[in-house]
Parts: C-alpha cells; structure tokens; sequence
C-alpha cells in the first residue's frame, strides 16, 4: 500500500471514530460536517483497492457502511417529511441538498440504459427506495414519462412517506406504485419487469447483496435489465462494492464509474435469456458470466450533457 493510501486510510479511520462517537446520526450541524468531510475524502478518484486492506480497516469499513446508510434514511426521512409539509411536493425537491446529484445520476444511468434497452420500458422496479424516492421521481419526470415505477422498500413508515409526496399530483400517483415487502419474499411478480434497479445500500455486505442479486437471477425476466449502484477506490468507504463475478446469471454489459460529485458507480447487467436452474441446485448449475476479467468499461462521459 502506497503512501498516499495509507494517509487516506487513516483519514478515514479518524473520521469513522468520530462518527461512531455521535449520539445520534439525525441531520444536525455535527452531523452534517463530519459526513461532508468523509465524502470530500473519499471523493478524489484513487487506485486504493479496499478488498486488499488489513482485517482491521475491512471490519472498520463495514461498520462506516452501515454508519453512512443509517445516516442516509435519517437524512431523506427528514427531507421527505419537509417535502411533505408543502401542498405540492415535487415544486419543492430542490430543497434537498444532494438534488443536483440525483439528477446527474439519473440522466447517466438512463443514458446506459438507453444504450442497452431496445424500447422504452414500460414497468420499472426499484428495490430500496426509501422515504424519498428522488431516482423513480427523476426518471419519471424528465427521462421516462410514460413508464410506471413500483417502487419496493422494507419500511412501511418509508413508503408511507414516499407515497405521501406523489399522492397530489394526478399523474405520478398513478404510475409510482409502493410495496412494502422484503424483496426476498417478492418472486414472480419479478417477471413483470422490463428494469429492476437495486439500490446501493440494499444487501449491507457481499454476502448479503450476493443473496439479492442470485434472488433477482432466479425470478427476472429473461433478457430484463438490472441497475446496479456499487462504488470504486475510496468511495467503496462509503457503499458496498458489487464484484461483476458475483452477478451469476446476469451478461454485464458496462460499468461506468464517475469522477465527479456523483458518488455510486453504475452496473449494467442483463438476465440470461436461456433457462437458469434453480439457485437452490448449487452453484454447479448455475451459468456464470464468462471472462469476468475482460468486461469492458464502458465510459460515456464524452456524451453526456448535463442539465440541472
């Protein structure tokens, strides 16, 4: 590990000890600075490879994980709740301070999207959607104006939320669509979608996003897409990070890992068109993507024009 990953590592670590030292992870002046600070740090694109790290900073890693993603739905929960408090909600989404990444997101994975569907998808699901479900409301907005979105989230209290901000206006109450269940429980319903995203802080850990992603191989649609968020160099401090060897039953397409203020990188993968076994057969019948070492990153920046 070079010089500058090991000064990087203990920035890190020093900031994840006052973090964890915080009575509460609510948005508050403390709060608000310590994470804006642990995002600057990890923002700058760096070859450091957190796989390679001492057994210390993984565990370290995996607790800022769950740190961030906790912080995260307390901070969405509170802009959802503002949001919610105005006639119509949707004027006001700029009032959240990470809108403009959202729309640069947003516009970056529909343009991969766009690359790597052949029509407009019609129903679109979105795992983990949370209390503010500011990717659905982009999308639906400004990118796909006639696709319904079932968005699914774990929390009834985040759905009630969420439905909550879309409830006024006459469109969007009819395409966005909130199912409080665990994915896991979710099967065949699967097979309705032309588009499954998967949030990034849906399946905390490799293990449990392997879990996820093998449930969506076995219940997709053949040939439907899935829109993975996962995180490179440094920024794989602050989100899970998904190994294009772990999508068994999925052809990754492309991988674009940002630079700028948009922190998740973009995994776009497709359901085998071909039958997969069940996954409960083991591992010995499952088709796994070949050349996982040759996948190309696809980098569209060039294309990309960005209208806030």
């Amino acid at each position: 590990m070079g010089c500058q990953d090991e000064l990087l590592v203990e920035k890190v670590c020093e900031m994840y000890e006052k973090i964890s030292r915080l009575e509460s992870l609510k948005p508050s002046k403390d709060v608000n600075m310590l994470f804006t600070q642990l995002v600057l740090t990890c923002m700058p694109p760096s070859p450091i490879d957190v796989t390679k790290l001492c057994k210390r900073v993984q565990e370290m890693r995996s607790k800022l994980i769950r740190l961030c993603g906790e912080a995260e739905g307390l901070l969405e929960g509170h802009f959802s709740t503002i949001l919610g408090s105005y006639e119509n909600p949707l004027d006001h989404l700029n009032l959240f301070p990470y809108y403009s990444n959202y729309l640069k997101l947003s516009l970056l994975e529909f343009t991969l999207l766009s690359q790597n569907c052949t029509h407009v998808p019609g129903k679109i699901a979105f795992v983990g959607s949370g209390p503010l479900p500011l990717t659905s409301i982009v999308l639906a907005s400004y990118h796909l104006t006639t696709t319904s979105f079932h968005n699914y989230d774990i929390d009834p209290a985040a759905n009630s939320m969420a439905a909550h901000l879309v409830s006024s206006d006459p469109d969007f109450s009819k395409r966005m669509l909130f199912h409080t269940t665990d994915i896991m429980n979710v099967t065949n319903e699967l097979k309705e979608y032309d588009v499954v995203y998967l949030a990034a802080l849906v399946g905390m850990d490799k293990e449990e996003k392997i879990q996820v992603m093998d449930h969506l191989a076995k219940y997709m649609a053949p040939g439907a897409l899935l829109m993975l968020r996962s995180a490179h160099g440094a920024r794989a401090f602050l989100y899970p990070v998904i190994d294009p060897c772990d999508l068994r039953g999925f052809e990754v397409l492309s991988i674009f890992h940002p630079t700028d203020e948009v922190i998740n990188s973009v995994v776009v993968a497709r359901k085998f068109p071909m039958h997969v076994h069940s996954l409960d057969q083991g591992l010995g019948s499952m088709i796994l993507p070949s050349k996982c070492s040759e996948i190309q990153v696809f980098n569209p920046l060039e294309e990309l024009t960005i209208e806030e």
